[in-house]
């Protein structure tokens, strides 16, 4: 039997007076009243009420118990209050894990304007090129770009992602460009490292499928902004996000290669623990990442 309910049955009748009275006001059978405070009196092991033919009376115990009794259901409603009305506007801490490169572009520019929204948030921003474990680590979210994989998580598309091979003008100078995938065996291609998602090779599209290529070259970086520095000065092939090569394409400090053999866009995801029951700050800063992501003309002027 539930204590609160043991407890909210005592006090009723001990403020009415009445088994039947308090029985009215709870919609149940005066017996049901009788069986919650007899559970209570014999979990206690004292007697609290005294029953007579007109009226129930306190023992010195009862009364003890109902001062206290009152003031503990008081301070649960209070607390009830308080977080009902919490949950009507985004409060508490919020901690986001991100990629390095894309959270220092696109997550961090953001979050000035969430907490001017949503001035009860606070946030710990973490930027990482490593796959953080949200359950382990208590992350309210994290961004990954690419294929999941990871079943204990929830992911939400945040927008697409396109990826493109780039080198320098200097470095196709001098080395050529590549006309196949089978030819970048035959080019310095800088890798990403045995973590993240291209550890299984630079994905293009083949005859119609898409097929995995191996890479190799004489540099590899777990820092997706270390591997653009290198792109930019020469050193080899990248494959890159188009997000962040975008400007230097435009201005001629990078160029692409082998766009015929361009995989579809993969994704930007917002990774979740759950997806029920999520605390209003989390859902008001995906609603603010979805919202814009959305637009064409971000994505253009970032």
């Amino acid at each position: 039997m539930n204590k609160f309910k043991q407890l909210e049955s005592f006090i009723a009748a001990a403020t009415l007076g009445s088994l039947s009275a308090a029985a009215r006001i709870e919609g149940v059978a005066p017996a049901m009243m009788g069986r919650r405070i007899s559970a209570l009196e014999s979990r206690l092991g004292i007697k609290l009420l005294v029953r007579s033919t007109r009226r129930l009376s306190l023992t010195a115990e009862g009364e003890a118990l109902l001062e206290e009794a009152q003031r503990i259901l008081r301070d649960l409603a209070e607390v009830e209050t308080r977080i009902s009305q919490g949950s009507a506007q985004p409060s508490g801490h919020l901690r986001i894990s991100a990629p390095a490169g894309f959270g220092r572009r696109h997550v961090a520019p953001l979050l000035p304007r969430f907490l001017a929204a949503h001035p009860h948030v606070s946030v710990t921003l973490d930027l990482s090129d490593r796959l953080v474990d949200l359950i382990e680590e208590r992350y309210d979210c994290a961004i990954r770009i690419g294929d999941l994989d990871d079943s204990q998580i929830i992911g939400v598309r945040l927008a697409d992602n396109r990826r493109v091979i780039v080198a320098s003008p200097a470095y196709l100078a001098q080395f050529g460009r590549p006309n196949s995938p089978q030819d970048l065996a035959l080019h310095n291609c800088l890798s990403f490292g045995p973590q993240g998602n291209q550890s299984k090779g630079w994905l293009l599209k083949q005859d119609e499928q898409l097929r995995a290529v191996r890479v190799k070259g004489s540099l590899s970086c777990s820092d997706g902004s270390v591997l653009h520095d290198w792109t930019l000065a020469g050193c080899g092939l990248a494959w890159r996000s188009l997000w962040e090569v975008r400007e230097d394409l435009e201005a001629g400090r990078l160029v692409t290669v082998l766009d015929e053999y361009a995989a579809p866009p993969n994704g930007i995801f917002a990774m979740l623990t759950e997806r029920k029951h999520l605390p209003l700050r989390v859902r008001a800063f995906l609603d603010l990442l979805k919202t814009t992501y959305a637009q064409a003309e971000y994505w253009e002027s970032h």
